[in-house]
């Protein structure tokens, strides 16, 4: 179990000696659709540029990214995508709730997604294995974890009785979570009670009717991602332990984490990236799922909301925040 006392946010990549390959004789021109705010994506967009100078991509002599940035909104996803797809770049990486807004704008530039929850539920790609047309990428598999979550969540306090749930009820794949999420709880005794939000504004409403709920479930998207201080705050003032969807994100607060790390998915969409400017058809790179996944536990808010993590919960704990 790895402890530390502070985190802190990764800073500019550093220069990586380049591999020894072939380099393009032009510069590549790729777009890229943050579906948050570049400082809530600060540490993926470092990892992802940190594994294309791996990999012997040199930002700004033989590669140029074009960042655009969405916080969250459906109609500025649509916007960047019309904008990049006009500038010709030769792919596309796309945030999971932007994806859908980018197909609509091009079925033939390559589209790299770093994180989705559900691709195949989201009509995002066919199958994960044989994903087809322009579009691959990595999952979240979100729907498959919400039993695992509500359990962890259920282990930490066991008096829970009742579970609020929220999620963007914008997004298709957040809405399926919360479904999924729903019936774990139902499974376990507990009430589940929906929190759905479609916009930042209606964040501070939702915890508002969270009917005498005691632990809040928490689905990650990019409304969530561009929110998630917000919540974390929100939450610690009405003493709702909660648990999110992605161990990044503890680093804004929340009492516990389960999922995969998604600087480690970055890293490995620069790999996809790469493969496609080398030649290799996105349909035909299946969709990844995470290999890892991990719990990482806040004890610094454990403490302020005067709660004792079970010690057996902390051992079993891949990281605890103290």
């Amino acid at each position: 179990m790895r402890r530390r006392n502070t985190l802190s946010l990764i800073g500019s990549a550093c220069l990586w000696p380049l591999a020894t390959r072939s380099q393009p004789s032009t510069v590549r021109q790729i777009g890229f659709i943050g579906t948050t705010s570049s400082t809530a994506w600060r540490q993926q967009v470092a990892a992802f540029d940190q594994r294309l100078r791996e990999l012997g991509w040199a930002p700004g002599r033989t590669i140029a990214i074009d960042y655009r940035w969405t916080e969250g909104r459906e109609d500025k996803a649509r916007e960047a995508a019309e904008a990049l797809v006009a500038r010709k770049v030769e792919l596309i990486v796309v945030g999971g709730n932007a994806v859908a807004a980018t197909k609509r704008v091009t079925t033939s530039i390559p589209i790299v997604f770093p994180v989705a929850i559900d691709p195949v539920g989201a009509g995002f790609v066919e199958n994960l294995a044989r994903p087809g047309g322009n579009v691959t990428g990595l999952s979240l598999q979100g729907t498959d974890l919400a039993g695992k979550r509500v359990e962890l969540l259920r282990k930490a306090i066991p008096a829970l009785h009742r579970l609020a749930v929220m999620g963007n009820l914008d997004y298709a794949a957040a809405t399926k979570e919360m479904t999924e999420c729903q019936a774990a709880a139902r499974a376990l005794g507990l009430e589940p009670v929906a929190l759905p939000i479609k916009r930042a504004e209606d964040i501070e409403a939702a915890f508002a009717a969270r009917r005498g709920a005691e632990a809040l479930y928490v689905v990650t998207d990019a409304l969530v991602n561009n929110n998630v201080g917000r919540i974390a705050e929100l939450a610690l003032k009405a003493r709702l332990p909660t648990m999110l969807g992605a161990p990044d994100e503890l680093i804004f607060g929340g009492l516990m984490a389960y999922g995969p790390k998604l600087v480690a998915l970055f890293r490995r969409a620069a790999e996809y990236v790469d493969k496609i400017l080398r030649g290799t058809k996105p349909g035909d790179l299946p969709v990844e799922q995470p290999s890892r996944f991990e719990l990482v536990i806040n004890l610094k808010t454990a403490k302020a909301l005067g709660l004792a993590i079970p010690a057996d919960l902390l051992a079993s704990a891949d990281e605890v925040i103290e």
